[in-house]
């Protein structure tokens, strides 16, 4: 039976009650309106995977302390920050099912509410001379844009290989994963090789983790996002990837025009959807993901055992086991 988060976290429980209480303090403002929308945003937050990951990352490499506890409200502040300026680049109403910032504040409010939780991560680190810390969060920050901005770029023309789709994900999704457990590693002030090591664990993770995310537009679990979304959005992903490159020209051309002119019709997406699933797309993409994943373990397994590594080797296996 696999672990829920509850049991996975039973090392560092308490950790993330405090980080819990700290997180809330550090989104409180003077400013009425803006203390308003972050506490919408703090009752209205997801799994906290992410502060998992720096947690267990400290404990499995030397020990969690403040700078750990720091680490970890900035990876959260960044990371709220992009999702909340997201919406607004995708025009999306809602987050977790909820209504999204820019939805009930408009994009102008949105953006501004972004800037403040990135420029509040920023002084966390700053005051505290984190710059160690700083300095991993803001390369991923960075790698993050410019993924979505290739993945904008590739959707006009949709010719995006596999080897640009590993490209997107590295950047826009695995890199933030990687700095989660870099950032872990490197408030324990390991050597640079183990926060190399736990670097490169975090990326294969995150890998198997948006290769997950994207099987669930295929309708592969009964929930998850809304089935069709990424071709909707002409979004290329590694299942339809893979079935385009089997198929003649003909077809591949037929598919390509569905999605370049029909992908707000139902009819057309659920077409695309039934041509990946016979193209063994979904299975060819659940290879990849198991092989990021067992790459992941390979490095988890140099590390001696311990509560902190029975709970990531966990926290790993929910990543792609999620229904959601």
């Amino acid at each position: 039976m696999k672990a829920d988060l509850k049991q996975i976290q039973h090392p560092i429980a308490s950790e993330m009650t405090e980080f819990e209480l700290k997180f809330k303090d550090l989104m409180k403002s003077k400013v009425k309106l803006l203390d308003h929308i972050m506490n919408y945003i703090v009752k209205r937050k997801g799994k906290q995977m992410r502060p998992m990951f720096v947690f267990l990352s400290a404990g499995l490499t030397g020990g969690i302390n403040e700078s750990t506890h720091r680490g970890a409200a900035l990876i959260e502040l960044l990371h709220t920050a992009t999702l909340v300026h997201d919406d607004v680049v995708d025009d999306a109403n809602y987050r977790r099912g909820f209504f999204s910032v820019n939805a009930l504040w408009k994009n102008k409010i949105a953006v501004l509410v972004g800037d403040f939780l990135l420029s509040r991560g920023l002084l966390l680190s700053v005051d505290n001379d984190d710059f160690h810390l700083l300095k991993i969060v803001s390369n991923a920050v960075k790698e993050m844009s410019e993924g979505e901005l290739l993945q904008i770029a590739k959707a006009r023309k949709l010719d995006i290989t596999e080897e640009v789709y590993y490209q997107i994900i590295r950047q826009k999704t695995a890199s933030l994963m990687a700095s989660c457990c870099a950032v872990g590693a490197s408030s324990t002030a390991s050597s640079v090789e183990t926060i190399q090591q736990m670097r490169t664990f975090g990326e294969k993770v995150g890998m198997a983790f948006q290769i997950k995310d994207d099987l669930f537009d295929y309708g592969d679990d009964e929930i998850g996002k809304p089935v069709g979304i990424d071709i909707k959005e002409k979004k290329m992903t590694l299942p339809l990837i893979y079935a385009l490159s089997q198929a003649d020209w003909f077809e591949k051309r037929r598919i390509i025009s569905l999605i370049r002119n029909k992908s707000d019709n139902k009819k057309a997406v659920n077409e695309v959807i039934d041509f990946v699933k016979k193209s063994g797309g979904l299975n060819y993409a659940k290879e990849a993901m198991y092989r990021f994943y067992e790459e992941a373990m390979v490095i988890l397994n140099q590390f001696p055992e311990s509560e902190y590594k029975t709970s990531m080797a966990a926290l790993v296996d929910y990543t792609i086991e999620r229904k959601k």
